[in-house]
């Protein structure tokens, strides 16, 4: 099974954050936690709620296998498979349940590899 690199999310987050011209202040407001708490996700000395992470691919705008893997595609096998919330998602890619469900997704990849 794949084990998470904390450093390496919190370097994602940062890229992505960095690529938008946000400052840490600007992404810790619109995810509604602090701006150190944020410092500490992107240098990985801290481990995020998966509440916590949903808010903050929402807001970047970014899919949890972007920032977990730094792949840029879900998985289609994945998607097939849970069809209905696939289309869901198609339809509410903004939307935080979408992204939560793209996490739920990740992770039941990430268990079935092991």
């Amino acid at each position: 099974m794949k084990e998470l690199d904390y450093t390496k999310i919190g370097m994602r987050i940062r890229q992505v954050r960095k690529a938008k011209g946000w400052s840490q202040d600007e992404l810790a407001k619109k995810c509604g936690i602090s701006m150190s708490f944020l410092g500490h996700i992107e240098r990985g000395t801290r481990i995020m709620s998966l509440e916590t992470f949903v808010g903050i691919c929402s807001a970047l705008g970014a899919g949890a296998e972007e920032l977990l893997w730094g792949v840029a595609n879900p998985s289609d096998s994945l998607l097939d498979m849970w069809e209905p919330l696939g289309q869901q998602a198609e339809q509410k890619k903004t939307d935080s349940y979408s992204t939560y469900v793209r996490i739920m997704k990740s992770v039941a990849e990430i268990m079935n590899e092991a």
